[in-house]
């Protein structure tokens, strides 16, 4: 494929990869932006620590906010690569849809997605293992607490949560990856990919809980 081509790491969190074009949809990117505001959130308790440090963070590494389940910021067939790591799971069933659809239209032909998951089958195997209902919850970020407290419910609105809203296997991924349009969709072991020269992109991420699937365009 042609080197014009970019690739994408979308939902990059912190761990942006170097060289391509890294997209998140945090709010703290866009407050990275009010570097005055910062710390005045901060001081009322309204914005934690850690995420002013993500703040610098995300600047410093060139880190685009987007919401991707609305619009990828790229043209039609303009990547060879989008790679979203630990994301889709914060999605809606819906949003996924729509998020797989962006990545199918700005991949171009042959293109490959790669997608990286919490292994809901070893949350599960876990659990058979334990037999620890608590524990499997708590694997499966599934619950949520209730935000009584104003200062709770604005930390949400300014950062958001990490709660899951749906968990997948290596099976039931690919068949989402299927139903969206992408050819051979196939699961991978950690360190294997079809992407060629993958170049610094972490093959191996979180690869103690983690799911791998690629399919194409």
């Amino acid at each position: 494929m042609s080197q014009a081509l970019k690739r994408v790491n979308v939902g990059c969190g912190a761990t942006p990869t170097p060289g391509w074009d890294n997209f998140d949809n945090s709010p703290t990117i866009k407050l990275a932006k009010k570097p005055l505001l910062l710390p005045v959130l901060g001081k009322l308790g309204l914005v934690a620590e850690a995420s002013r440090k993500y703040a610098d963070f995300a600047k410093n590494a060139n880190i685009t906010w987007a919401d991707v389940t609305r619009h990828i910021p790229l043209p039609d067939n303009s990547a060879e690569v989008v790679y979203t790591s630990h994301m889709v799971e914060h999605l809606d069933r819906d949003d996924v849809t729509r998020f797989l659809k962006e990545a199918h239209r700005v991949l171009a032909p042959n293109g490959v997605i790669r997608v990286v998951v919490p292994d809901l089958k070893m949350r599960v195997e876990q659990y058979v293992r334990d037999g620890d209902a608590d524990k499997l919850m708590e694997r499966t970020r599934l619950a949520r607490r209730q935000r009584r407290k104003l200062t709770d419910k604005i930390r949400y609105l300014l950062a958001g949560d990490r709660q899951h809203m749906w968990m997948y296997d290596g099976a039931s991924l690919a068949r989402l990856l299927a139903a969206t349009g992408f050819r051979d969709p196939r699961v991978l072991e950690a360190g294997a990919t079809t992407i060629e020269s993958p170049g610094e992109l972490n093959l191996y991420e979180r690869a103690d809980e983690s799911v791998y699937v690629e399919g194409r365009k």
